[in-house]
């Protein structure tokens, strides 16, 4: 029997984001709510030299999981995630991008058909 995640917080971050994919009618927050239900050690893990091959400048991604310090970023972005490592947030932010939590992009007016998923 599969009980989901026991982080009070992921749990509150997920209800959240199924709410909102209900009343904005965009799917994109239940697909990532699905992707951060799954089991520990089937969500995802991203190094950032994937998230800086897949993407340009001024992208915006979210990692339904964890960001990792593994590589470069060469150009700036915005990268929203449930957790960062603290080399991967440094990195992020030495070239001039924001590291964000996903609850806090969910509350900015941003153009979601614009958002890659990486993982």
């Amino acid at each position: 029997m599969r009980t989901g995640p026991s982080n009070p917080q992921l749990q509150q971050l997920i209800t959240e984001l199924k709410s909102a994919a209900y009343s904005q009618q965009n799917m994109l927050w239940k697909r990532i709510a699905d992707d951060l239900e799954k089991p520990s050690r089937q969500r995802r893990v991203v190094n950032l030299s994937r998230i800086n091959r897949h993407t340009e400048e001024n992208d915006v991604v979210i990692v339904p999981g964890k960001v990792l310090a593994s590589g470069d970023l060469g150009h700036k972005l915005t990268v929203a995630a449930w957790k960062f490592s603290d080399g991967a947030m440094e990195k992020v932010t030495a070239a001039k991008g924001k590291a964000i939590h996903i609850s806090d992009f969910m509350k900015q007016k941003s153009d979601l058909k614009k958002v890659k998923i990486i993982g």
